[in-house]
């Protein structure tokens, strides 16, 4: 009996194989006619010419050229032969380079035989029809042998007719002196450099702002991080309240600093101006009493004054940079590209301004009403902490609602208010509203959880969108060329490097974590402390590839002109020029395997 159940299990189990591998085959089968697999064509006699002929001129960059020297040959040809006596061909008996025709005149059509003698061994040349008025037809391109001589059967072409000979030419070009650089390989050796260099500025870019989102993306550092809902609405309400305060402050002294924008006296007296206003407001602020605590008059006029001589200081400092910048391009020639990368950071900072600006307002003034609606949590009794979290969840979630009509609105131009303000902000209130009512009043909500979901899935849906298609936008942005190749990257780098660094943040030891956290360590501290020194290794790591892949993909995000390699590249190729794109790929492969190298030898020494 129990031999018979074996046998039984034995013959399902090889049944189950067959099937799979019989649904195995299926599949297969169906992916080659999907995909349209046809080895056939493989052999086709056209095709193979024009996979040779590619192979051959890939296998022969455009690299170096000759000084040529060019030597024509001509025999004399009637088109058609003249009435009475047919003319014979000249006597070229010579030690020089000549050519002789089995006809010396016919019709169009017709096929003649054509010798040359005493060419350059090997030497290869065209082979033209010259008319009387001197346009030239390809006949045929020659090859001479090791003895300097060729034969081949042309065909005379469809020509006007004329009394006077025109003439079959054969023309030598040789190289004469050293070889030099192509003009390919000079444009070649420009954009290569150029492809380095997006790619350098794109990770620069990417790593720097993927390094701090990496710990709010990790989900180890944010699960713990609870805040009771009167907190967390509050603190929405003080971010929004704070970034509009900071926006209207910054656009309100960019207008009033706009007559010295293109003053470099003024805007560099207005920057140290600001500077010493900004440092006698913090020293009189730190230098009070330490027995007695500051009046609210003093703290409000301390915050006020430094806040607005901070901001005048950072527009100014950006300005005067500019304004430098501007000033020396011209004269310092050659080296302008220095006063030129001062301009440069002189308007990332103005541009920046505004968005920091506003991002440390709403910082401030969210951190401010967090913390009171942390304290209304902790001493208030819970039914009024109900009544408070109504309000305060209502007017932030119609806030947040209202935001993202805003911005659907932006996007889709409805043009109607009602269905892009007032209903999303009704929608927002009520769920708001729903929230408060449906959850417990002190009760805390996994705000760190939320921050990193929210964080991973903007991470996701950015990464999931190729570099080709951001190269099309920032094209569109800032015009075609390296900038608009360095933006791209530099987008997807930061969503490709947040996301390996988080879950390089999440596999690290737990240990120094608890260790730092029992000495009474805030977030931050255990972050710099307890996460830091176990990640810096992986980090080069995952940087110095990162690195490499953006040497790689810009030469793809070339072909939709966001500079580099890749723009060079694609020109040729559209062009049929493939010894021109060989040398493009031979730079491409040499730079990716001198990257492949140095980042080995900084792993191997820091890692």
């Amino acid at each position: 009996m129990e031999n018979n159940n074996n046998n039984n299990k034995s013959l399902k189990k090889s049944i189950s194989k067959g099937i799979l591998v019989v649904l195995g085959l299926i599949i297969f089968a169906y992916a080659f006619q999907v995909t349209a697999v046809d080895f056939g064509t493989t052999r086709d006699e056209v095709r193979m010419t024009s996979l040779t002929r590619v192979l051959r001129a890939l296998a022969h960059p455009d690299l170096v050229e000759y000084e040529t020297a060019e030597l024509d040959v001509d025999i004399p040809f009637y088109l058609p032969c003249p009435d009475g006596e047919t003319p014979s061909l000249p006597d070229n008996a010579s030690s020089e380079p000549y050519i002789t025709a089995s006809a010396i005149c016919g019709a169009a059509g017709e096929t003649v035989t054509v010798e040359g003698y005493n060419f350059p061994a090997y030497v290869q040349g065209p082979l033209n029809f010259i008319t009387a008025s001197g346009v030239k037809k390809q006949l045929e391109k020659f090859q001479a042998d090791e003895n300097g001589y060729f034969i081949y059967e042309v065909e005379v072409p469809n020509r006007q007719p004329v009394a006077e000979a025109q003439a079959i030419r054969a023309t030598v070009r040789t190289n004469i002196g050293a070889p030099m650089w192509s003009d390919n390989a000079i444009a070649t050796w420009d954009k290569i450099i150029e492809t380095i260099f997006i790619a350098l500025l794109a990770t620069t870019i990417g790593t720097l702002i993927a390094i701090p989102t990496s710990f709010i993306a990790a989900r180890n550092l944010m699960v713990e991080n609870t805040s009771p809902l009167t907190s967390v609405a509050f603190s929405i309400i003080g971010w929004l309240i704070g970034m509009w305060i900071g926006s209207q402050i910054t656009k309100w002294l960019l207008v009033l600093f706009t007559p010295i924008n293109e003053s470099l006296l003024f805007s560099l007296v207005g920057a140290i101006l600001s500077f010493g206003l900004l440092y006698a407001v913090l020293r009189w602020s730190i230098t009070a009493d330490d027995s007695e605590a500051p009046s609210l008059g003093k703290r409000i006029a301390s915050i006020t004054g430094t806040a607005l001589s901070g901001i005048a200081f950072l527009i100014l400092f950006g300005i005067s940079f500019r304004a430098i910048g501007a000033a020396l391009i011209e004269p310092l020639g050659a080296l302008g590209f220095l006063p030129n990368f001062m301009f440069q950071v002189g308007e990332i900072i103005v541009m920046l301004t505004p968005g920091i600006i506003a991002i440390f307002f709403g910082a401030f003034v969210g951190s401010m009403l967090s913390k009171i609606g942390q304290r209304i949590s902790d001493n208030m009794p819970a039914a009024q902490v109900k009544l408070v979290n109504i309000v305060a969840a209502s007017l932030a979630g119609a806030a947040i609602f209202a935001i993202f009509g805003a911005g659907v609105e932006w996007f889709y131009q409805i043009g109607n208010p009602v269905k892009t303000f007032y209903i999303p902000g009704a929608v927002g209130g009520s769920l708001g509203l729903l929230l408060a009512l449906t959850t417990t009043a002190k009760k805390a909500m996994p705000t760190g959880l939320i921050i990193y979901t929210i964080t991973r899935t903007i991470l996701n849906g950015t990464r999931s969108v190729e570099p080709l298609v951001m190269a099309i936008i920032a094209v569109i942005w800032v015009g075609i060329g390296p900038f608009a190749g360095s933006l791209a990257l530099a987008l997807h780098t930061v969503a490709a490097l947040a996301k390996l660094y988080s879950e390089q943040v999440e596999s690290i030891s737990a240990g120094p974590i608890e260790a730092v956290q029992a000495t009474g360590a805030n977030q931050i501290q255990t972050i710099i402390y307890a996460v830091v020194p176990q990640i810096i290794p992986p980090y080069i790591s995952f940087t110095m590839y990162r690195w490499d892949i953006n040497v790689r993909m810009s030469t793809i995000i070339g072909f939709v002109g966001g500079g580099g390699i890749g723009f060079l590249l694609s020109q040729n190729i559209n062009l049929l020029d493939y010894r021109a794109a060989s040398a493009q790929m031979l730079a491409i492969a040499v730079v990716v395997a001198s990257m492949d190298y140095i980042s080995s030898v900084i792993r191997e020494k820091f890692v």
